[in-house]
């Protein structure tokens, strides 16, 4: 099969082809190789007349996926058409990659003034959409106290590398005297997306620390729910480095909209009114507590954070999936997920307050009109005192 490498087709003259991302949708929100246009994976295989019509065989078609694996099957596919029709070798990754040797030989003086420039932009551009609402999370939750030693857990995304930045930034102020320390856990990344996070923490201003384990390799073989598998093992071991570093908290990424999904998908799938709490004491940790200060930032204002500085971050780098969109942080079912995701965004189309309705939910639940509900394990039903006067 016909294969380019990056370096090959940045020689080429950019009107004799067309780039094709066939990633799926949730994928472009982490960044596309500029002039690319987006064909799924899944238009292949149920709508392949659509994409022959929507390409010029005069021209080379160059599809890409994440590692350069799917694509190259598409391409193939293509080739059957009469299309003249090659994968990128890599992938997106190999985009990344290049991307990241121009940031290694970048001079330190324009590292520097990268690294000025996104913390502006937190300070002046995005301070009402991002630092305000993190600031307000940090305050109204209490998440930040005198003394607190914070284990900041960085995964490579978007996400999590925000928090770090806010952290610095809040930091500055000084109001309260507090610890940061930013770690990274390797659960068995790939070369590509280890260098990844160590090229963006650099290009940053983050100090990351790096300790590796090998849940990857533990759940390979795990055939049922190996995404909450995974999620479970990196928070455990996420606790016990911080622990051992001298934290009492540890701060994970995830904003307003993971917490309205989950709510959500908890009345659906669940069959349980629960939502993901702003802090929670751990129960197998003595003394430390897991905080979540990105609670009421939006992730469309993430995202656009991202793209005005034309920052490129780890989408998902499990062993299960190619084109995988949401592998969350939480365990949760992609599918389930997105599903949920879309269902919010079809009724804010009739109903523009639905997100902070779904939100507020749960700050307003009135017991006396529950027919039943759980505290510290015990079931309360009202009818245990409904004759009572």
């Amino acid at each position: 099969m016909k294969e380019i490498t990056y370096k090959e087709l940045t020689e080429l003259d950019k009107e004799s082809y067309t780039l094709v991302d066939i990633r799926n949708e949730g994928s472009l929100k982490y960044g596309i190789i500029p002039d690319s246009i987006s064909i799924t994976h899944e238009l292949f295989e149920t709508d392949i007349e659509g994409v022959v019509a929507r390409l010029d065989k005069s021209k080379k078609a160059v599809l890409y996926c994440t590692r350069g694996q799917v694509s190259l099957e598409d391409a193939e596919t293509l080739c059957d058409f009469g299309f003249d029709a090659v994968s990128l070798a890599g992938g997106y990754n190999s985009y990344l990659s290049a991307l990241m040797e121009q940031q290694d030989n970048a001079k330190e003086d324009e590292l520097a003034e990268k690294t000025a420039e996104i913390e502006l932009s937190i300070r002046k551009k995005f301070h009402k959409a991002i630092f305000s609402p993190f600031a307000k999370a940090c305050k109204e939750y209490e998440l930040i106290k005198e003394g607190d030693h914070i284990c900041v857990c960085i995964s490579g995304g978007k996400d999590s590398m925000l928090m770090a930045k806010l952290f610095q930034e809040i930091q500055r102020h000084r109001k309260v005297n507090f610890d940061l320390t930013f770690l990274v856990m390797d659960p068995g990344y790939s070369e590509v997306n280890r260098k990844l996070i160590e090229s963006n923490a650099k290009l940053m201003g983050i100090p990351i620390i790096i300790y590796e384990s090998d849940i990857f390799d533990a759940v390979d073989t795990v055939d049922k729910n190996p995404c909450y598998l995974c999620a479970r093992m990196r928070r455990g071991h996420l606790y016990a480095k911080a622990k051992e570093l001298g934290c009492n908290k540890i701060a994970l990424g995830h904003h307003y909209d993971d917490v309205i999904e989950t709510i959500l998908m908890g009345m659906l799938y669940g069959a349980q009114i629960q939502t993901m709490m702003p802090k929670l004491h751990s129960t197998n940790f003595e003394g430390m507590e897991l905080i979540r200060p990105l609670y009421l930032v939006r992730q469309d204002d993430i995202i656009a954070w991202q793209r005005y500085n034309g920052l490129r971050f780890l989408q998902c780098a499990c062993h299960f999936t190619e084109t995988c969109d949401s592998c969350s942080v939480d365990g949760t079912s992609a599918s389930k997920r997105l599903e949920t995701r879309n269902l919010i965004a079809e009724l804010k189309k009739v109903n523009p307050y639905v997100e902070s309705n779904i939100f507020r939910s749960v700050e307003n639940v009135n017991l006396a009109t529950v027919i039943a509900y759980k505290q510290d394990g015990v079931r309360h039903h009202f009818l245990d005192s409904y004759d009572e006067i």
